[in-house]
């Protein structure tokens, strides 16, 4: 009996040995044949071959055994995974332009929404509004719940790979409106099964944007009440911080005091420390972060690559004149007394005065009879004008009925030098992903919207060596998927999703400039998104294989939903 047994046995071991020899040797969809593999561990990288079969990687190593149905030269490239872009405002572009050019040219597979506005949930209110408020780019809001948006893109078809935060600014607004109020506690509970349904929905934490109005009216225990929320969900809490100028150090501790309370890991928006008085305080900044790590927090940030910034001139203006929205605010600035108020203000504090009229360059208009002042300094526009710096901020906005796009000149390259290297640090655009042509040429942008990941791989990494290939891919990949508790993403292994970037280390660049911001970065020859190719020797193919990545609560996953405290998910 033992006999039979071993041999059946024996017989049963040959048949699956042959069955494993057999899958091996059948053809990948696609072979990525000889580059440099940069698996996203931040280890050294190695010659060898990728194997792709549908949307997964099926093989890692020194020769694919096995030919693919198309194969990718890429001897004497880099080969990685797909780039993140932690914070993408590609949420509103990818509704006219699904390809997300100015990404995916540069290697970005997985853009990243949720800078405390997200794209639901929306009540009707604040649907009309949407519409009302629309700029350069139109589009019917043909969903209400965060999950619904993202579905609606997968639908319709986009090149990349998209994932959101719920924005604690949107969750706000869509109980309290856009005034300066507090939550009852009957609000702040409403507040909060609005953020619990969204992570379910597979969310990935919470975000905010607490320079701007209505979102600097959170104070930090109803913020630290939605984190804690998100956390028992799996998700993390993710801010641009309350202040990043005189009260940087302050908005910093704010965040880590969120995070310890909430129980949720918490990372900062585009770190940066606007105004030169204030760019001495970068030390200060690493100290209690890194502290705060060593006592068991995962703090974390992100930024992009550029020592400028770009936002609105609602930046330069008091936030009391903001309050209840945005067409209040332009109905207070048409008052002679309020506009003195916030013009002798605006000469007290604000962005305005940190980058000087000469350093804020004005990129977007609402209204067709201003654009021809796009690529003006607000110095040059005044200065035509015959008024003040502030009163013709104050006027352009009252004109446009909008808070008119503009760059402010306020940052140390030194310091986003030295913030490049930071072990801790990942990388977004902060920007929506364009194409030079159509709708978008009817508006300027910062070049960070066609550079950022270029940048850092060409300027940073290749000239000046601020950090190695390895890590810096590290933390274009493994580091953001590890930190938003992303399956099976960020990393070249088998059985990952085939989010796969070709690229050559000694040519890749940033074209974009200041001057001329619409410019395609290069360097990137070949973008695999869910295995399918999405651009191939540096041109888009037309695939629209992207995919809704969700967060650790989603209900879908075998192990998803929300737990009963922040603790039961090890951190």
């Amino acid at each position: 009996m033992k006999g039979w047994m071993s041999a059946a046995c024996a017989l049963v071991a040959l048949v699956a040995s042959a069955c494993a020899s057999t899958a091996e040797r059948q053809p990948y969809d696609v072979v990525v044949r000889g580059g440099s593999i940069y698996d996203g561990s931040g280890g050294a990288p190695f010659v060898g071959d990728l194997g792709i079969r549908g949307d997964r990687i099926a093989y890692v190593g020194p020769r694919a055994p096995g030919r693919g149905r198309s194969e990718i030269d890429a001897r004497g490239k880099a080969v990685s995974p797909g780039f993140i872009n932690m914070l993408s405002w590609a949420n509103e572009t990818l509704l006219v332009h699904p390809e997300a050019e100015s990404d995916l040219r540069q290697g970005v597979t997985l853009e990243v929404f949720g800078e405390g506005w997200s794209m639901g949930p929306w009540n009707e209110e604040m649907k009309r509004r949407e519409l009302q408020r629309q700029g350069d780019i139109k589009f019917d809001v043909a969903w209400t719940t965060l999950d619904e948006y993202l579905r609606h893109l997968e639908r319709r078809g986009v090149s990349p790979n998209v994932a959101s935060f719920v924005g604690a600014t949107t969750v706000r607004m869509h109980e309290l409106g856009e005034g300066d109020v507090d939550p009852t506690p009957e609000q702040l509970a409403r507040m909060r099964a609005l953020v619990r349904r969204a992570m379910e929905d597979g969310a990935l934490g919470v975000g905010s944007s607490l320079i701007y109005a209505p979102a600097f009216f959170a104070e930090t225990p109803e913020l630290t009440a939605l984190a804690g929320e998100a956390a028992m969900c799996g998700g993390i809490y993710i801010s641009h911080i309350r202040n990043e100028s005189t009260r940087l150090v302050e908005a910093v501790d704010e965040l880590i005091a969120i995070s310890r309370a909430s129980g949720a890991p918490a990372e900062i928006y585009h770190l940066k420390q606007s105004g030169r008085s204030n760019w001495g305080k970068l030390d200060e900044v690493i100290a209690r972060v890194e502290d705060a790590r060593r006592s068991g927090l995962r703090i974390t940030a992100d930024m992009y690559t550029y020592p400028a910034s770009s936002t609105g001139l609602d930046a330069s203006m008091p936030l009391w004149v903001q309050e209840g929205g945005l067409e209040a605010w332009v109905a207070r600035l048409k008052t002679p007394e309020t506009r003195a108020r916030v013009i002798k203000e605006m000469r007290e504090q604000g962005r305005l005065r940190e980058a000087g009229p000469e350093g804020v360059l004005l990129v977007g208009f609402k209204t067709a009879g201003l654009k021809p002042l796009v690529g003006r300094t607000l110095a040059q526009v005044a200065k035509e004008r015959g008024v003040s710096p502030e009163e013709a901020a104050v006027d352009l906005v009252a004109e446009d009925g909008s808070r008119v796009d503009v760059i402010y000149f306020t940052m140390s390259e030194d310091n986003v030098r030295r913030q490049t290297a930071l072990p801790w640090m990942s990388f977004g655009s902060d920007a929506g992903a364009r194409e030079p042509e159509g709708v978008f040429l009817q508006s300027s942008t910062h070049p960070r919207a066609y550079g950022n990941f270029a940048r850092l791989l060409g300027k940073y990494v290749r000239e000046e060596k601020t950090t190695t290939l390895q890590d810096a891919v590290r933390r274009l990949t493994s580091l953001p998927a590890s930190n938003l508790g992303l399956k099976d993403r960020g990393a070249l292994k088998p059985g990952f999703f085939a989010d796969v970037v070709v690229f050559d280390p000694a040519s890749i660049k940033d074209n974009a400039t200041f001057e001329k911001p619409q410019q395609f970065a290069t360097g990137v020859s070949h973008v695999l998104v869910n295995g399918a190719l999405t651009l191939s020797d540096g041109e888009p193919t037309g695939r629209r294989a992207g995919q809704v990545v969700r967060g650790r609560g989603w209900r879908g996953w075998p192990d998803g939903g929300c737990r009963a405290s922040a603790r039961d998910w090890g951190w």
